[in-house]
């Protein structure tokens, strides 16, 4: 017998990816980018992995503060693929975006396990992709008003 087969299947993961507001939402149409399009990052996530997007400004490189979660969804289905961005290429996967508000991080700062007790709590959003926990997950989505996603 084959050793995939005995294999236990992949526990759902949780995810906060991080970009400008402006560059999250072009993903709106049903995909997700991570650290300027690089594929490797996108190979830890996997199809029903829950993502949720953090906002640290409104524009890239912009000094405007946002400081929110801005897109909420699932993974679907389907492996990496690259997609054209005017001169370059960036690496994709797709996703179910669920419709959401925007959640300010602030409020939430002492319920996330990420966050809570850390004066430092921004140094993790620095890496652009990391895994949180389900709980983490739950009270990001509940913040966004997407309590199912």
């Amino acid at each position: 017998m084959s050793a995939s087969i005995l294999a236990e299947p992949r526990a759902t993961k949780y995810w906060v990816a991080v970009a400008s507001a402006e560059h999250a939402r072009r993903g709106k149409a049903g995909f997700m980018q991570v650290n300027h399009g690089k594929a490797a990052p996108l190979r830890r996530v996997a199809p029903g992995d829950g993502v949720a997007y953090y906002s640290p400004t409104t524009t890239f490189g912009g000094k405007d503060k946002l400081q929110a979660f801005t897109l909420i969804g699932r993974v679907k289905p389907g492996d990496i693929y690259a997609g054209e961005m005017g001169k370059w290429v960036a690496h994709r996967r797709d996703v179910d975006w669920a419709e959401a508000h925007d959640a300010p991080i602030a409020p939430l700062l002492d319920q996330l396990d990420f966050t809570r007790g850390k004066t430092n709590w921004g140094y993790k959003l620095r890496f652009g992709l990391f895994e949180i926990s389900a709980a983490d997950f739950a009270t990001i989505a509940v913040a966004m008003g997407t309590p199912d996603a």
